[in-house]
């Protein structure tokens, strides 16, 4: 995974910090211990009316990529059908990570069975690759364009924003 920017996030009001106070800047490895640990992931989207969508799923940190499915006619694969932004955050509201990114569509053979894999790594199931047959389920992944964390212990040191975009 390529090298992300670090910085504060802008948090006006929030008496946050600077970058060399408190904990400091999180480093990566910090925020992809919380992504891949993380059992439960909330997921916004947004309507094509603009109203917001908010869902649970299972999902699997995969170095780069977050990976989830959704059925084929649920509103959080409809929405991402029609507006592919998302953003996607760990469930924890102590110590969250929180993904900005585009949502993309797999089908290829290959990579449905890599997050099957993951899947029954990760919850021990035995789901086959069959069960991510696209035209039942669609299956996306996430790379971060922008990634937020920030430790309950040291809320006002410790938020950190990470950039992977030019």
């Amino acid at each position: 995974m390529e090298i992300p920017r670090v910085s504060r996030p802008y948090m006006p009001g929030y008496g946050i910090s600077g970058p060399e106070e408190g904990s400091g800047l999180l480093q990566w490895s910090w925020a992809a211990e919380r992504l891949t640990a993380a059992r439960n992931y909330w997921v916004a989207t947004v309507w094509p009316t603009g109203r917001p969508h908010l869902m649970p799923v299972w999902g699997m940190w995969d170095d780069s990529t977050l990976w989830f499915s959704s059925a084929t006619g649920s509103r959080k694969t409809k929405n991402l059908r029609a507006d592919p932004h998302c953003v996607i955050s760990t469930e924890s509201a102590s110590d969250p990570v929180i993904i900005e990114g585009m949502a993309r569509v797999v089908t290829e053979r290959p990579v449905l069975q890599r997050v099957t894999d993951l899947m029954n790594d990760k919850y021990m199931t035995h789901i086959d690759v069959s069960f991510l047959d696209p035209a039942l389920n669609a299956t996306f992944g996430v790379r971060p364009a922008r990634v937020f964390g920030m430790r309950d212990a040291d809320f006002m040191g410790s938020p950190t924003r990470w950039i992977f975009e030019d």
